[in-house]
């Protein structure tokens, strides 16, 4: 059951396309490693200063990296007070292991 009380849809399997998509969005060490800091971070996330401070690249290169990462649906981010939060979208990094993994070793579906 949802928060309102309805019940709970399971997310849409992700397609081919979108796949594509967040994997070009990865597709950069610096992109790739900010994913795997807020992964490792869990539900809180980091705050962009902690990112960078992480990474070790100025203010406007990493916003450019985390506008990508954004727009693939990969992170997600919200403001608290002064601060701005990154977060990674698990349910959206599981849809795309389950994409790449979900028919392993079954043979070839034509």
């Amino acid at each position: 059951m949802t928060a309102s009380g309805g019940p709970t849809v399971p997310p849409e399997p992700m397609t081919t396309d979108d796949a594509a998509v967040a994997l070009a969005k990865l597709g950069h060490p610096v992109r790739l490693r900010i994913v795997q800091y807020l992964v490792q971070a869990g539900e809180d996330g980091l705050s962009v200063g902690e990112i960078q401070s992480l990474v070790k690249i100025p203010a406007s290169t990493l916003s450019h990296h985390i506008s990508h990462l954004v727009s693939g649906g990969l992170i997600g981010k919200h403001r608290e007070s002064r601060i701005l939060n990154c977060v990674a979208n698990y349910e959206r990094l599981a849809g795309l292991v389950k994409l790449l993994t979900d028919k392993c070793c079954i043979g070839i579906d034509v």
